[in-house]
């Protein structure tokens, strides 16, 4: 799997108004921006993130995520 094919599948279950993804084929790093985020928690948001994944986060085929999740404001204010 490559960066662009984690990102498509993350902006295909999830509204995002801002990603980048890197990473080595396994280990993955997140930045999500997305209003879905707002009035929830911080495991809420990874929970939202790793359900549009599915299964692959169970096969391996995607071993770890580490992300950054913000709402738009939120973003806003850590981004300027």
């Amino acid at each position: 799997m490559q960066a662009h094919d984690l990102q498509a599948l993350i902006q295909a279950g999830l509204r995002c108004e801002h990603i980048t993804v890197e990473g080595d084929g396994r280990h993955w790093s997140a930045v999500i921006v997305s209003p879905e985020f707002e009035g929830k928690r911080l495991i809420q948001r990874h929970q939202r993130v790793y359900a549009t994944l599915g299964q692959r986060m169970h096969t391996d085929e995607v071993h770890a995520l580490s992300m950054k999740t913000y709402t738009p404001a939120e973003w806003q204010a850590v981004s300027q």
